[in-house]
């Protein structure tokens, strides 16, 4: 008779690395006890969804009982329309974020390495890791990410590199030319992830989210959400185009049904909408250099923005942290987002809101401007 050791685990024990990622934290939604409550925790456009996606969605409810298509053909279909590509090259996910994962998983494996920027969006470090890969971080140059310092990263061990362009919660971009040099330095095997999850805010000559260089290599791939301007964050859709070994490879791994009825023809509705994705850009253009002159006009730095969002950069003194400005904002019912899990503990990231939402936030943080000065 034998009996058990001892050592051996009374209840599943996770695979080694897997307790030791954080989990993400998504931004506060609300505060108790104010009204009204402006969220600028999540970068939602003010304006929400498309009416037409609305109505799509509407739509699709008598059909709750029948499962989506799996391939999210009218949904591929309308995007490769709007952008001039061929339908196969693309693979719809729930959110990008969905989208990122899978690539990880696909490509990265236990000794492997994956690249970000020092202040990348949080998700390209756990994919990493749930995939058995080690995150290598690149350090940034004004906080913005450096192709020099990506480049120093890359080893025999590398097989991915991330990179938000525009980057969230900083806010900086890189001019396409220099995602090009990045590209060029890079070995044929590792896969480059430009992450265009705030394309369509971008009003810089020197930008592109990269579809011309999707297009023509074996080693680019380009994701974008429909949670952002397109206002779906609800219903979680996201797309990629790449190369189709690289599609394949996704389609390989990825839920049968990942996207619902819903999420299909709402987002196929919301990019044919044209006029309101285009009214959302404007209330940001118009928008974004207010409050960035404001913010800067009470005595606190703002990284140059090209989102939907600031980065306000607040002293290391008491009274004045950025903590401090977060519970004074919640208190006012203005809900912004900490960044500290991004490295950056004195600065806080505020959404472009709407009307009402950013006058709010100004003249809350002018109080605590005030209050601070005065205690």
């Amino acid at each position: 008779m034998t009996t058990a050791s001892p050592d051996l685990a009374l209840r599943p024990v996770p695979r080694p690395g897997v307790l030791a990622i954080e989990a993400y934290v998504p931004g506060k939604s609300g505060a108790s006890g104010t009204h009204p409550v402006y969220k600028l925790s999540s970068n939602e456009t003010p304006l929400g969804p498309s009416p037409a996606a609305v109505a799509a969605l509407h739509g699709t409810a008598g059909g709750l009982a029948l499962y989506p298509d799996g391939n999210s053909t009218l949904l591929r279909e309308a995007i490769a329309t709007k952008y001039g590509l061929d339908p196969a090259r693309i693979v719809c996910g729930a959110g990008s974020d969905e989208l990122l994962s899978l690539l990880a998983y696909a490509y990265v494996g236990p000794g492997d390495e994956g690249i970000y920027a020092e202040h990348g969006f949080l998700v390209y470090r756990i994919a990493i890791l749930a995939a058995g890969g080690t995150p290598v971080v690149a350090p940034e140059r004004d906080l913005t990410a450096d192709v020099d310092a990506i480049l120093a990263a890359v080893t025999p061990r590398t097989r991915i590199v991330f990179i938000a362009n525009p980057n969230n919660p900083t806010g900086t971009y890189l001019p396409f030319a220099e995602v090009q040099r990045l590209h060029a330095g890079l070995p044929g095997n590792v896969i480059l992830v430009l992450d265009g999850a705030y394309a369509e805010y971008v009003r810089r000559n020197d930008y592109s989210a990269g579809l011309d260089l999707v297009l023509n290599a074996d080693n680019v791939v380009m994701t974008r959400t429909f949670s952002k301007i397109y206002g779906l964050a609800a219903l979680r859709i996201g797309w990629m185009v790449g190369p189709a070994a690289v599609v394949d490879a996704l389609n390989r791994i990825r839920g049968p049904f990942n996207l619902s009825s819903a999420g299909i023809a709402a987002g196929a509705a919301a990019i044919d909408d044209e006029a309101h994705v285009a009214a959302a850009a404007a209330h940001n253009a118009a928008w974004l250099p207010r409050l960035t002159d404001a913010v800067t006009a009470l005595g606190l730095a703002v990284t140059p923005s090209v989102g939907n969002f600031i980065l306000v950069h607040f002293p290391d003194a008491p009274g004045r942290t950025a903590a401090a400005a977060d519970a004074f904002l919640t208190g006012r019912g203005v809900i912004t987002r900490r960044v500290a899990s991004y490295g950056l503990p004195n600065a806080l990231r505020v959404t472009v809101g709407s009307d009402a939402a950013n006058e709010a936030f100004l003249a809350a943080l002018a109080d605590f401007i005030g209050s601070a000065r005065d205690a």
